[in-house]
């Protein structure tokens, strides 16, 4: 659940849900502003719509309307199993869906950001969703079989042998698909010719520091990459919240406005 609303940093928004497909009930926020492009924001691994407040009010303070959604098993949304990108496909789709029926929501002038397993979320949807016009990834991971080694350590402090490998069984077990089908490199490639922007940290220690040089390589014209060296997993609002700003803002505005 999150500590705070947009209502608390003195933004005007709405409580919304949607049903997915397969019966689950999800929660979200939605910062309205009529008539101006509309992002689509997805927040990571096991956090809430809270931990994207950051962006949804940068975003906002820059005019943009603001969809703040929640996938399974996160927040209070339904869901007790995290597919990592293998059933959240439905999630986003149910968001779309809800989103462009609003009235003051113009179809052919939105965005999505994500951040970590959020910003592979947020790829693999725009592969396939082409109505989709502009995305940004901020340290998304590119693929369960290249970050799983760092992955472990960040997560349960093991050594990655013989837990790594633990680890691919336990995904292709419970959620019943190839590990390497869960792969953002296979999907980059094909939001082309939409635009992409990759963030990431060359000190992250929750992805795979490599992640962002190999979506950016798998993607096509036109992208762009931002690495920073010494930042860690998704730190570029607090670590270097104006060139943040100031980056994703020109993005947005110059494939949305």
């Amino acid at each position: 659940m999150p500590r705070e609303t947009p209502g608390d940093r003195g933004l005007a928004f709405e409580d919304v849900g949607v049903r997915t497909s397969d019966g689950l009930r999800l929660v979200g926020w939605f910062l309205p502003s009529p008539g101006q492009p509309t992002i689509i924001v997805q927040h990571g691994y096991k956090d809430s719509r809270g931990t994207m407040l950051g962006v949804a009010a940068m975003l906002r303070r820059n005019g943009y309307a603001v969809l703040v959604q929640t996938v399974r098993a996160h927040d209070s949304s339904d869901g007790e199993v995290v597919g990592l990108g293998s059933r959240e496909m439905d999630d986003l789709a149910a968001w779309w869906q809800w989103l462009i029926a609003r009235a003051d929501v113009d179809p052919q002038r939105v965005g999505i950001f994500g951040v970590s397993m959020g910003g592979s979320l947020v790829l693999q949807y725009a592969a396939q969703n082409q109505q989709l016009k502009a995305v940004v990834a901020d340290c998304a991971f590119s693929s369960i079989t290249d970050t799983v080694e760092t992955s472990v350590r960040f997560f349960t402090g093991l050594p990655p042998f013989p837990f790594a490998p633990l680890i691919l069984f336990w995904v292709e077990r419970d959620l019943g698909v190839d590990a390497s089908s869960i792969d953002a490199k296979q999907w980059v490639g094909r939001i082309s010719p939409r635009p992409v922007f990759l963030l990431q940290g060359g000190a992250d220690v929750v992805v795979s520091p490599a992640s962002g040089t190999r979506l950016f390589e798998a993607a096509k014209e036109p992208k762009d990459l931002w690495v920073e060296p010494e930042l860690g997993h998704a730190q570029f609002l607090e670590k270097r919240p104006a060139e943040f700003e100031r980056r994703v803002i020109a993005f947005y505005d110059r494939y949305l406005r």
